[in-house]
């Protein structure tokens, strides 16, 4: 099996760091040029040389802008009209206790994990349904079907991540254009390592020690009694935006190590 997308323009929010930075360097592996975006300019030059690195001769454009943010996607829009292949990505988490949380901050998790997919999935996939063509993927997770008690605004952005994801795929039926949405878990990320540096401050452990412990204790339904790696995640991702996966359409797919039952979604 070979994935090839030569030829296809992938956009990728949130794509400077983490699950996003991988997906990137996946796309980018398989023949498609990839738009790297994010916020921080230095971020996105690191972005871009990590990428490089590790697949000489990629073909990559950038952005810096805001994407949870209805102007930072105008200025995609200008700067990049048309797509191939969309990757919802951009997101954000903390641990907030549910009475600790104010409307603002709920806000806040709903216009850029909810709102920044729906305007990016808006603005491109007209252009994908008149090629015949296009795949667009939302970056849920495990948080949106089993919603953690110490999180309960990102769960619920993730449950819409999925909900919006099967209802566009719905919409597009028979166009050629599919849509999905991945369900990641614990992924070893700079954010989860950033989450874990107390922790891993105290117990003496490596980073990835620590993480894995956190797996086994805060997700003891895991199978693999570990995190995944970044690049399991993206190499799913990279399948899904390929032509190979014509027939997989309005799915939650999981990339969760087992986290969630598998008879719960």
């Amino acid at each position: 099996m070979k994935i090839d997308l030569t030829g296809k323009l992938a956009i990728v929010s949130g794509s400077t760091a983490g699950i996003g930075l991988g997906i990137s360097k996946a796309l980018a592996e398989s023949g498609a040029t990839v738009v790297v975006i994010g916020r921080d300019s230095a971020k996105v030059e690191q972005a871009l040389a990590s990428i490089l690195h590790d697949v000489p001769g990629a073909q990559l454009r950038s952005l810096t802008a805001d994407l949870g943010t209805a102007e930072g996607a105008e200025k995609l829009f200008a700067a990049e009209p048309h797509a191939d292949i969309l990757v919802n990505n951009l997101g954000i988490f903390n641990e907030v206790d549910f009475f600790d949380a104010p409307d603002s901050e709920w806000t806040r998790f709903y216009e850029v994990n909810v709102i920044s997919g729906v305007r990016l999935a808006r603005h491109y996939t007209p252009q994908m349904v008149n090629n015949g063509w296009g795949r667009v993927i939302f970056l849920s997770s495990e948080s949106g079907v089993a919603i953690p008690a110490d999180m309960i605004n990102y769960g619920v952005t993730k449950s819409a991540n999925l909900a919006v994801s099967h209802g566009l795929a719905k919409r597009l039926a028979g166009t050629g254009v599919t849509v999905n949405a991945i369900l990641p878990g614990p992924t070893f990320t700079d954010g989860l390592e950033e989450m874990l540096k107390d922790a891993t401050a105290e117990s003496g452990r490596s980073a990835r020690e620590e993480a894995d412990a956190f797996v086994r204790k805060a997700r003891p339904s895991s199978i693999i009694q570990r995190v995944a790696d970044v690049a399991e995640v993206a190499n799913l991702v990279a399948y899904i935006a390929s032509p190979l996966s014509s027939a997989t359409t309005g799915a939650a797919l999981r990339v969760d190590g087992g986290v969630v039952d598998s008879m719960a979604i």
